[in-house]
């Protein structure tokens, strides 16, 4: 392999940014390295590259969407840099980039205690979708931020003044454990399941914050057995795991938006909980509700993990072994042929 040597020059020169970009003790610079089999010095806001071409290549084009990223004000870490580099290997960063980085501002959602960009096309797709639309679906594997960016938005529209209030809404299934035996009453059983959201929540708001909303229902949190009856106005609600809901039960929670009312549910078909026999409600109203105008559909895939780099592979792993599975089924059900007869 020929090692060859390129220099990049990154505009403006600041200082504050420079130092975001590289890390501490250039970490960031470090792990750019390894993931590219590169070599990368700096000297103010010049990187010279040494290494095969392609890697120069992908080294310029890592840099400097990283370097736009800093724009924001968002502080880069091991993992947005894994993040980075996983998007440009599935072809979503290019040296076209810079010219789509107003719309990806534009997607960027805004809390009070910090700012959350979406990452990939499918995490674009969704918050534009929930910002266009009044009901919409996330559907897919853990860790893909579908609940984490629907509580970003909710706290937007909230800041925003767009909405009066929260709902968080989850179906009190038992995923393998006994509600009976938790302790306290329906909502107090089903309140550790909720934790994804309120974690969310505490990251966007601050722990004092969001208790004081809990404590004067600008916040609420609510099984979703306890939504019947109710017609919900210039609320955001987010169903969270819902592909434990029966197809009742699905019927009866998007009958429940009101006026100037947002809905966004979320769910794993991969992870569903209810009994033996009993139809989810998520695939039920994504095959009854496909067709309609003003509902926004987002599936994600393993792709789109955002957590460790671990987890997108155990998605695929599971995947892959039930295909085989399904494959394996199907053929043992096929009529056998005899030679003898043919």
């Amino acid at each position: 392999m020929t090692i060859q040597t390129a220099s990049l020059k990154l505009m403006p020169d600041n200082m504050h940014r420079l130092s975001n970009l590289c890390g501490r003790l250039n970490e960031h610079i470090r792990q750019i390295e390894s993931s590219l089999a590169l070599t990368i010095r700096q000297r103010g806001n010049t990187f010279l590259l040494s290494g095969s071409q392609d890697a120069i290549s992908h080294g310029c084009i890592i840099l400097e969407s990283l370097y736009r990223t800093t724009e924001s004000g968002a502080l880069l870490n091991s993992n947005l840099i894994h993040l980075t580099l996983r998007e440009y290997g599935q072809g979503l960063i290019s040296e076209e980039s810079a010219d789509s980085f107003e719309d990806e501002k534009k997607l960027l959602i805004k809390t009070p205690k910090a700012s959350v960009k979406p990452r990939g096309s499918h995490q674009n797709s969704y918050v534009a979708n929930i910002r266009k639309n009044d009901i919409n679906f996330g559907i897919g594997p853990a860790g893909t931020g579908k609940t984490f960016l629907a509580v970003a938005c909710a706290v937007e529209a909230l800041s925003k003044e767009k909405i009066n209030r929260v709902l968080l809404v989850r179906p009190a299934v038992e995923a393998g454990e006994k509600l009976g035996f938790l302790p306290g009453d329906l909502t107090q059983k089903i309140d550790p399941y909720l934790r994804p959201l309120y974690d969310a929540l505490y990251e966007m708001l601050g722990f004092e914050k969001v208790e004081k909303l809990i404590e004067k229902n600008v916040i609420e949190v609510a099984p979703l057995a306890y939504m019947r009856g109710r017609t919900l106005n210039h609320s955001f609600i987010i169903l969270d795991e819902s592909q434990n809901t029966t197809t009742a039960q699905m019927k009866m929670f998007l009958t429940r938006i009101g006026f100037g009312s947002t809905a966004v549910i979320t769910g794993d078909v991969t992870q569903i909980d209810l009994p033996k026999g009993t139809r989810s409600g998520l695939i039920h109203a994504s095959k009854v509700l496909g067709g309609i105008a003003d509902i926004g559909f987002t599936h994600f895939n393993a792709k789109d993990v955002v957590r460790h780099r671990l987890v997108q592979r155990i998605v695929e792993a599971y995947d892959e072994f039930d295909r085989n599975s399904v494959s394996n089924i199907n053929n043992q059900d096929a009529p056998q042929i005899n030679d003898r007869d043919n």
